[in-house]
């Protein structure tokens, strides 16, 4: 399977790992096999994007990048210090204080290297009752058939042998709240490490407590100070698990394919979108913040006249209706079942809106007709106060017209 997803990406392009922001995307839309192909084949979606002519502008910005690595570097300065406060502050208050805590090395050759080293410091600190700081542990998941490689910003054991995921982000909390959909996201990539860690936990004997309370850490008042909230991510983590295992397996979107398809960004852009477009897509306007291909397949579904482009949820309302022509089509009676909930209330909606245009424009001629007379009056009305005007001035006497030309 390896080599037949090299073959996707092409033989001498490397693969780009799959992290937990795109995990947890791709758990958000999972009836995308697009997205689940290429990202289990490692592809570069910004690349391919770019050479399709579809060029995204989602991932963050280099500024952003420099100032998250500053922020975490002093949020974990003195062997984590201040992130071990933080943690027992807000997730563990009835523990002892950190005090001289563990950081273990877990420097390893490869990917795989790391992950068996991070699994051997979970066993070993969980056993050892004390407070211990995992910076940039390595673990991996099982998404779709295909290993995806994670490293969160750190991992801590708790003196009882909890386990929690710490989440260091580079936007700021105000008065202290934070942007709703920052934290939102922030939390459905935290719900991804817990699940590889319960993974992990899953094989040491007895199973250690992966705690769905993560610690989130950002900049307080857009100063450089940490400033750490408890969040509960049981919801995200219930709908992420469900979703990943919603997943299309690979090898089954993989044997659908036409020989010979390839994604590598050198291709021409003919061959590209052609193979592309061999595998579907499940558009949606939540792919803009959430996927480099987004631009891509927007205007194909546009071009389709595709009901995903107005939203999932006018989507789910419309049952089998996928087209917009589909969906005039019905509203006219044209076509569709009008034992179909969606269609009679299209047709319903359609009547509606033909009353109200209708009414709307018996008012105007009405108003219309009622302007004209009202104009007329007032017109004669104008008439006789001149009349009357002039026969005042001549002292009621006719006036010659030449009187009246000067």
């Amino acid at each position: 399977m390896r080599r037949r997803l090299a073959e996707l990406r092409g033989p001498d392009v490397p693969a780009k790992a799959l992290d937990a922001r795109a995990l947890a995307a791709l758990a958000a839309n999972p009836g995308c096999a697009r997205r689940a192909i290429l990202d289990g084949a490692g592809v570069d979606k910004a690349r391919l994007a770019s050479a399709l002519g579809a060029p995204s502008g989602f991932g963050q910005s280099q500024f952003a990048l420099t100032r998250g690595n500053a922020f975490e570097a002093r949020v974990k300065a003195d062997g984590g210090a201040e992130l071990l406060r933080l943690v027992h502050a807000r997730l563990d208050p009835g523990a002892e204080p950190p005090a001289g805590a563990a950081v273990p090395d877990l420097s390893a050759h490869g990917p795989e290297g790391r992950t068996a080293r991070t699994a051997l410091a979970l066993r070993e600190a969980t056993g050892a009752g004390g407070w211990t700081l995992l910076d940039h542990p390595m673990l991996a998941l099982d998404v779709a058939g295909s290993l995806a490689f994670l490293e969160p910003d750190a991992v801590v054991v708790h003196p009882d042998g909890g386990w929690s995921v710490v989440e260091i982000k580079s936007f700021p909390t105000v008065d202290g709240a934070a942007d709703p959909a920052k934290v939102g996201a922030a939390a459905r990539q935290a719900a991804v490490y817990v699940l590889a860690l319960e993974q992990v936990a899953a094989r040491l004997d007895p199973v250690p407590e992966v705690r769905h309370r993560v610690l989130l850490v950002c900049p307080k008042d857009f100063s450089n100070l940490p400033a750490g909230s408890a969040v509960d991510i049981r919801k995200q983590r219930a709908v992420t698990a469900r979703q990943l295992a919603r997943l299309t397996r690979i090898e089954e979107i993989a044997d659908a394919l036409p020989e010979g398809t390839c994604f590598a960004p050198d291709r021409p852009a003919e061959e590209l979108t052609a193979a592309v477009e061999a595998v579907p897509a499940a558009y949606a306007p939540e792919c803009l913040s959430a996927c480099e291909l987004a631009f891509h397949c927007r205007e194909r579904a546009r071009s389709a006249g595709a009901v995903t482009r107005l939203g999932r949820p006018l989507r789910a309302e419309l049952g089998g209706l996928s087209t917009v022509a589909e969906v005039l089509s019905a509203a006219r009676g044209a076509s569709g079942d009008p034992a179909d909930p969606a269609v009679a209330a299209l047709r319903r909606a359609a009547a509606l809106r033909a009353e109200a245009l209708r009414e709307a424009g018996e008012r105007a001629a009405c108003e219309q007709a009622a302007g004209g007379s009202a104009v007329g009056a007032s017109a004669v009305g104008a008439s006789a106060v001149g009349a009357s005007a002039v026969s005042s001035g001549s002292g009621g006497s006719p006036v010659n017209a030449g009187e009246v030309t000067a």
